[in-house]
């Protein structure tokens, strides 16, 4: 059995991200109860950090012991019961796995479907739900599948208008891009750990709206997973420190030391270094022909979906990249599939330096894919574009 190498890889794809070496340092703590009173006490913490990070005053505010996908089931286990109507807007992979895990639940799922790579028009949404009243609306934010980032604002008053809780995935935007969970009136938003929150993947940061609570206090059915039924986690998160279950604790060591890095950076700063960086990439890529396969001016920040070149070979080209160059980028998902790369820009990935270390290694590939260019034009337009602010 041959043992596992370790060494260092540039993440820059859709996710995970490159951890601090203060998260991993947090993470090699010694491992203590899941009911020590200094744990509990970190678990505060890690609260009010996210209700930070989320922008929210929500009290049941708490990281799932799971990854981003628990944090999706979470939220909509609590809030569906069989035969509720639920609404889920489709334009990406994500979208797609909201629906499946709706229809697990026994919900009627109403999917809303629109061309991938775009983002959706309140107008839509408004009459979607004229057509369909729904218990609950889904809704992806930044669609990792296809690197669209979704506005919320007005689709959250048209949601709430029509009588229904809004439900968000922030898995790949929190702590990249801007969520205001209270500003928004979101009523329960989930995200994960390993994207622009820098932290390894594992834990699922969720969070609900007191309407949403009053929901789940006055289901008539239980909860269909007794492992996400928010109605005992929140025993455990909360004084009564009821047990429930075994949490990681090591990797909550992670978090909260990847949240304390988030508030000492500032949210608007983070916010800002990953719109400044994909600029700057963007800039590079299309010195090199390069597209991008979202809508334009809703391309996101943290996940660039670009089209691959005429003639250029999807596989050959991000291996290249990952044996020689030790970079990883993503391939397409879905529809995308062959057709698109997803170049992650996230939380620690997201530096000026990955950025030009990226452009001059993929134009090293380029040329082995016999594309003609001037050499460095990437590089040259990258720094044009971060010397302008």
């Amino acid at each position: 059995m041959s043992e596992i190498q370790s060494f260092k890889r540039v993440l820059m794809g859709p996710g995970p991200s490159d951890v601090d070496t203060r998260v991993l340092d947090a993470m090699g703590r010694p491992t203590i109860g899941h009911l020590d009173p200094t744990f509990l006490d970190m678990l505060n913490e890690i609260k009010s950090l996210l209700q930070y990070t989320f922008q929210t005053k929500n009290e049941l505010t708490f990281a799932v012991s799971g990854t981003g996908s628990a944090g999706m089931e979470t939220c909509v286990v609590n809030l569906i019961e069989p035969g509720d109507s639920m609404l889920v807007c489709v334009n990406g992979v994500f979208g797609e796995r909201m629906a499946d895990v709706a229809s697990r639940c026994g919900a009627n799922v109403q999917r809303l479907d629109i061309e991938w790579g775009t983002a959706f028009d309140p107008q839509q949404i408004k009459d979607a739900l004229k057509e369909h009243p729904a218990k609950v609306v889904g809704v992806v934010h930044a669609e990792t599948s296809t690197g669209v980032g979704q506005p919320l604002e007005e689709l959250s008053q048209i949601i709430h208008d029509a009588g229904a809780l809004l439900l968000v995935d922030t898995v790949t935007s929190l702590g990249g891009m801007k969520v205001d969970v209270d500003g928004w009136q979101i009523d329960a938003c989930y995200s994960g750990t390993q994207k622009c929150l820098s932290c390894p993947p594992g834990l699922a940061p969720v969070t609900f709206s007191p309407a949403a609570v009053d929901i789940i206090n006055h289901r008539k059915t239980k909860v269909q997973s007794w492992y996400l039924d928010t109605t005992m986690i929140k025993k455990y998160w909360e004084s009564a420190r009821l047990y429930h279950h075994t949490a990681p604790i090591n990797l909550n060591y992670a978090l909260l030391e990847s949240l304390k890095i988030v508030k000492q950076e500032g949210l608007e700063p983070r916010w800002a270094r990953h719109l400044k960086n994909h600029k700057i990439l963007k800039a590079g890529l299309s010195a090199l022909g390069i597209q991008y396969v979202s809508q334009k001016g809703y391309e996101l920040p943290m996940l660039n979906a670009v089209a691959i070149l005429q003639g250029v070979d999807d596989v050959t080209v991000r291996k290249q990249l990952l044996n020689q160059f030790r970079i990883e980028i993503g391939s397409g998902l879905g529809k995308f599939k062959g057709k698109a790369w997803r170049i992650g820009l996230m939380g620690s990935s997201c530096s000026i330096s990955n950025v030009l270390l990226f452009l001059s290694a993929l134009e090293a590939c380029l040329v082995e894919q016999n594309k003609t260019f001037e050499k460095g034009i990437s590089i040259a337009a990258a720094i044009k574009e971060m010397n302008r602010n």
